[in-house]
């Protein structure tokens, strides 16, 4: 969601790269063009104007560092200041001493508030804890029904209720009979998906208010769609008002949304964004790293994110078999090849990945290439592989004019795309083999890199 802050933020920089020294005329220049990137991003104008501020006092003051260069200095400077507006650690979700845990999950409705309540227990039930969803919107019983297939899916537990009149007293009840099961049940955490409206109002806030005397919550988590810009932050700040938030969660950040909130909703109510929906899956939920999410908007990537990504969702065991087969050349079969992008998938998209690479050196042009990849293609291939026979997959030169035909039938693909596929297969076989041989191991172990 970052790409256009972080390409105008790449050209200020770009400009200063040029300059032997800082001095104030190019620093200004440079600040202009920032300033101008930020509020197009929709960051908040109070927030740009302290951001700026803070930036121009340290790159014209004592503490820029005279090993780098201009350039980079102001990079370090604007890293740093952006840190410090997201918040320097990873805030976490704080426990009770005595469980339940209670969550009462705030927002306005369609900011995806009873999808994250979902989401929010996968993460916790992954984490070791066991948690308990309730619904108390009483007033749409879509909610609590979408709640329900929610918990289903994740295998989550959920007290439903016998709802009756549609009130405040009812909401009060139902919440107060969730503590209790959650005792009996044994839960840990307690997650209470409230009602939302189309905008703030005095009953809603009472409704909030009252929830919160009674619950006593260790986390008032509000839910914000950062596809709404300002207005997520307005809205943070309207409810940070009346119910003391501990925490924001922002949803659609993995859509083409400006940035802006993110950027500002943390400054404007001194709240810790605590995570965020990166997609429409149930896992697809993660605690919001500052640093992380710094160093994308600033084009370095975030290779700690992808490891974390990949270890959590790769089978290491099929890895390091694949690995193994892969160098012997022979072993490696259009079978492996098809459960590595598996693997791969389970990560995410190919997108989300290629985004967490750096835009710079050796990946920028895998950055430029993200937006021209087609999902589609890789589950063309599988299907293409998934046509074949087990022997065919163990034993690609029997596939001869007719079988590609049959197989092209099967997939819903063309011949072309069949020949594409065992093409490209073959040249990657034959390039592991020759990883795999001595010969390139100790051609490779006697390299020079540039400089040495």
């Amino acid at each position: 969601m970052f790409e256009n802050l972080q390409e105008k933020l790449q050209r200020a920089f770009k400009a200063l790269r040029g300059q032997a020294v800082l001095t104030e005329e190019n620093i200004d220049e440079a600040l202009k063009q920032i300033r101008l990137a930020l509020l197009e991003a929709d960051v908040n104008f109070r927030v740009v104007k302290d951001l700026i501020d803070r930036i121009r006092t340290k790159a014209v003051g004592q503490q820029v560092m005279t090993a780098l260069s201009p350039g980079e200095q102001v990079i370090k400077i604007v890293r740093d200041e952006l840190v410090e507006t997201l918040g320097k650690d990873t805030a976490k979700l704080k426990f009770a001493s005595q469980p339940p845990t209670v969550v009462l999950m705030a927002g306005l409705q369609g900011s995806g508030k009873t999808t994250t309540s979902g989401k929010l227990a996968n993460w916790l039930k992954n984490g070791g804890h066991r948690p308990l969803l309730v619904s108390v919107d009483v007033y749409r019983p879509a909610a609590r029904e979408q709640l329900k297939v929610v918990a289903a899916a994740i295998k989550a537990n959920l007290y439903e209720g016998e709802v009756g009149e549609a009130n405040t007293a009812t909401v009060e009840r139902l919440a107060k009979e969730a503590r209790k099961e959650a005792i009996i049940s044994g839960c840990d955490v307690l997650i209470v998906d409230t009602a939302g409206r189309l905008h703030i109002d005095d009953q809603l806030m009472d409704e909030m208010q009252s929830l919160k005397r009674m619950l006593n919550p260790q986390e008032i988590l509000f839910v914000a769609d950062a596809m709404t810009g300002q207005d997520a932050v307005n809205s943070a700040d309207e409810f940070h008002k009346k119910l003391t938030l501990t925490g924001v969660v922002l949803t659609k950040m993995d859509g083409d949304a400006r940035g802006g909130a993110a950027l500002s909703i943390r400054q404007v109510t001194g709240q810790p964004i605590k995570f965020i929906g990166v997609g429409e899956k149930y896992d697809a939920l993660e605690p919001f790293h500052p640093d992380r999410i710094v160093s994308r908007i600033l084009g370095m990537g975030d290779i700690l994110s992808l490891i974390e990504k990949a270890e959590s969702q790769i089978d290491k065991k099929k890895a390091q078999d694949l690995a193994t087969k892969a160098l012997t050349g022979d072993g490696f079969s259009l079978e492996d090849f098809r459960d590595q992008l598996r693997q791969v998938k389970k990560m995410g998209s190919l997108q989300s990945i290629i985004g967490m690479l750096p835009s710079v050196g050796a990946f920028a042009g895998m950055q430029k290439a993200a937006d021209k990849v087609d999902e589609k293609q890789v589950n063309r291939v599988e299907a293409i592989i998934n046509s074949m026979t087990a022997y065919e997959r163990d034993h690609h030169e029997v596939i001869n004019g007719s079988r590609r035909k049959r197989i092209a039938r099967g997939s819903g693909t063309s011949v072309q795309e069949v020949n594409n596929l065992l093409r490209q297969y073959a040249q990657m076989k034959k390039m592991f083999k020759q990883m795999g041989k001595p010969s390139f191991a100790r051609r490779m172990a006697g390299m020079k890199l540039p400089g040495m």
